[in-house]
């Protein structure tokens, strides 16, 4: 077992990693091509390429090799890591705008890796209160899904600085991807809305309060996670300042419809369907005036298994 050398706040710093158990007796957290709850993507001519164009690049990026104890399972909890359609986002994003999805690769792999990142802290069974679901199981100890989950948001980040190409003057638009991704894993992002999904409040001791609270985070989680990832696509892909905008409210909308319907379950439908419809037109508007066709393929990937709620 991993032990940890030396910690600031209560958290551990540095960790010395043992080899995992080459014969695990259970899956690796998730599969990779296992869906979320709610996948809201149908249009695999487009999206599931986008999707397996990410997966490919990230496998390259993050090969098994030595030392095992760190890239072994850096690789296979990259790709334990649920789906979702930020990443994809990403990608799209750029297309939108006119920029070409090789562009978009480094990023979208990056905002992947916040997520996983995210997803194993989440899911770390270190204490009673942040037992991990029951469909989540672990092949490697806390320490080492600790570890790992540290490594991989500066390794996204490092995956970025790479692919700043001085024949194609990307640097400040690299930069500012950089920028947008540390703001959205912070306090005020991703880390606040994680926060409130761990965290009781007393006031959650009814459905009304329960529902506000389950808005709140999916405003902040997947909001923020997919309104940076389609803005940090709208700049990679060298949208101006409106369309950049424009992308960062798509995901915003697109973001909190993802997580209020992975989390509602069987309370309030009928205000999930109103929600989901208000911000799908939300979402909708902020796509006018780009290409009707790649709008209508963006479209058609996220919000297919809305329609099949009516």
């Amino acid at each position: 077992m991993a032990k940890a050398f030396s910690h600031i706040n209560g958290n551990p710093m540095f960790y010395f990693p043992s080899t995992p158990n080459p014969n695990p007796p259970f899956p690796l957290l998730l599969p990779f091509n296992k869906p979320s709850k709610v996948t809201m993507s149908c249009n695999r001519s487009y999206w599931a390429s986008i999707s397996e164009d990410i997966e490919a690049h990230l496998k390259q990026a993050i090969p098994v090799r030595e030392p095992l104890t760190v890239f072994e399972p850096m690789h296979r909890l990259t790709l334990a890591a649920p789906r979702n359609t930020a990443p994809a986002l990403c990608v799209a994003a750029c297309e939108l705008v006119g920029g070409h999805r090789d562009q978009a690769l480094p990023a979208a792999s990056a905002i992947h890796l916040v997520y996983a990142a995210s997803f194993l802290h989440e899911h770390i069974p270190l204490t009673e209160s942040s037992r991990p679901k029951s469909n989540v199981e672990h092949a490697y100890g806390p320490s080492i899904e600790l570890q790992i989950g540290d490594a991989m948001i500066p390794f996204g980040l490092e995956l970025l600085a790479e692919s700043d190409d001085p024949t194609q003057n990307n640097s400040d638009r690299i930069l500012r991807v950089m920028v947008e991704i540390t703001r959205t894993i912070g306090s005020q992002g991703m880390i606040h809305g994680q926060y409130y999904k761990v965290e009781p409040h007393e006031s959650d001791d009814n459905e009304s309060s329960v529902v506000e609270e389950i808005e709140r985070v999916s405003k902040k989680y997947e909001g923020t996670l997919y309104g940076c990832a389609a803005a940090c696509g709208a700049i990679i892909g060298g949208g101006n300042e409106e369309e950049i905008e424009r992308m960062r409210n798509y995901g915003l909308y697109t973001g909190k419809i993802h997580g209020i319907m992975n989390r509602i379950g069987s309370m309030d439908k009928d205000w999930m369907k109103s929600t989901v419809e208000e911000l799908r037109n939300l979402a909708g508007n902020e796509l006018r005036g780009f290409d009707e066709a790649k709008v209508k393929a963006i479209l058609n990937s996220q919000f297919s298994l809305i329609d099949s709620l009516y």
